[in-house]
């Protein structure tokens, strides 16, 4: 059951000065080691009844806030950094390999964030891309094989291990949020971005072994952000470089892409990440980020999918070419995003706060409907048991000595 404690103060990327104190949304138990990061039956209830009340405490800023995870410049917290939190309120971050340096200057990155924040209410959302392989942000580590090599393993126990190991490589660094593991199937040897991210050219290898990372990887306390929905696998564009086109059916798409991520659904996915890529013959006009046919027709109503959707960084080519920021971010919350990633330059982050204000005021967007993605924001926060404590350096020897151990275990099968 959900344990409410007042305290003084604001919401977690709230205004600093809220005319009443809020309790916090995070205030239950840790789970036990090896279960999952939920409640007891009832606690549902019971949660939605707090965040109820927590977001009708909040200002339009404030929930405008919840809808952010921003990129950050630099190895160390600076003075934007805490604008972001303390004024505008963002409620997550999302770090990258220039952002992190080492492991002891990532954990005081993270400490200053979470201690500009501890006076909110509301714990951040702080993220990374973590996937093993050529996608290795975190440093000192050893690197995991790649998903490809996992796939020619073909071992749901392997699979599980390498999830389990990213989760406490995650965790170790202070952080609680991973946008993996990839679910795309990799069927065309032309895709310049997926290829060895992927588990494998089948729709039962990339669900039985993405699965069985996400299932470990949310067994640490790790939030597990699937990706890149409706796939990735058979573009041949970069959507960091320009817009995919994908020309199948939303029968194809049935058939093959949507299996792992209706797999991963039926599993307990909690949070799955939409892609930049044009399906003409589901939506003509929008990429599928800002595409309601996509997020909501698809992945809400026909896949049934009742989690946090985000969005890939608005800030890539395929949508910068096309779109302003804050257009871009209007049309994607229109479509039934909860999460924007403006993974680059801060004054992104402020046009784009600019612009769903300005939608709210004129119309376009409901306070409403913005209530409905805060309020899965704040339901997720919840079930892992989010909080803004500092942690310690950590000793990485062990962990590495895991990597290697799994790796020798499973390269001789």
């Amino acid at each position: 059951m959900l344990i409410i404690a007042v305290l003084s103060g604001c919401s977690g990327n709230q205004s600093a000065s809220p005319a009443h104190p809020s309790p916090p949304v995070s205030a239950v138990p840790a789970p036990e080691a090896g279960s999952e990061p939920s409640s007891s039956p009832s606690a549902p209830i019971v949660e939605k009844d707090a965040i109820r009340e927590r977001i009708d405490e909040m200002t339009l800023e404030e929930k405008i806030g919840q809808m952010i995870i921003a990129g950050v410049q630099g190895t160390s917290a600076s003075a934007e950094d805490e604008r972001l939190i303390k004024e505008q309120h963002v409620g997550g971050i999302i770090f990258y390999k220039n952002n992190l340096a080492d492991p002891a200057s990532v954990v005081r990155f993270t400490n200053q964030l979470k201690q500009w924040n501890e006076s909110h209410s509301v714990p951040l959302l702080l993220s990374v891309d973590q996937e093993g392989g050529r996608v290795s942000r975190l440093p000192g580590l050893d690197r995991l094989p790649n998903a490809q090599e996992i796939g020619q393993w073909n071992s749901q126990e392997a699979a599980g291990e390498i999830g389990g190991i990213l989760g406490e490589e995650v965790k170790g660094m202070g952080l609680n949020m991973n946008f993996a593991p990839v679910l795309d199937i990799h069927n065309n040897p032309k895709n310049p971005v997926i290829g060895e991210r992927s588990f494998g050219p089948t729709a039962d290898i990339v669900s039985s072994l993405g699965i069985a990372v996400m299932k470990q990887m949310k067994q640490t306390g790790v939030i597990p952000v699937v990706k890149h929905f409706p796939g990735h696998g058979d573009t041949e564009t970069d959507s960091h470089l320009d817009l995919p086109v994908i020309h199948k059916s939303e029968k194809d798409l049935t058939q093959l892409e949507w299996q792992p991520f209706v797999r991963a659904i039926e599993e307990g996915a909690d949070a799955v990440m939409v892609a930049h890529i044009l399906f003409p013959q589901i939506d003509e006009q929008h990429p599928s980020s800002l595409s309601p046919a996509v997020v909501t027709g698809q992945l809400r109503d026909k896949l049934g999918f009742e989690g946090v959707i985000l969005t890939d960084d608005l800030t890539m080519g395929a949508i910068a070419k096309r779109y302003g920021i804050g257009e871009a971010s209007v049309l994607s919350v229109q479509a039934g995003t909860d999460i924007v990633l403006i993974a680059h330059e801060y004054a992104n982050v402020d046009n784009v706060i600019a612009a769903l204000k300005q939608s709210v005021a004129d119309g376009t967007l409901s306070e409403e409907r913005i209530d409905e993605s805060v309020r899965r924001i704040l339901q997720l926060k919840t079930k892992f048991n989010l909080e803004d404590k500092p942690v310690d350096p950590p000793d990485l020897t062990l962990l590495n000595e895991r990597i290697s151990k799994a790796i020798d275990t499973y390269r001789k099968k």
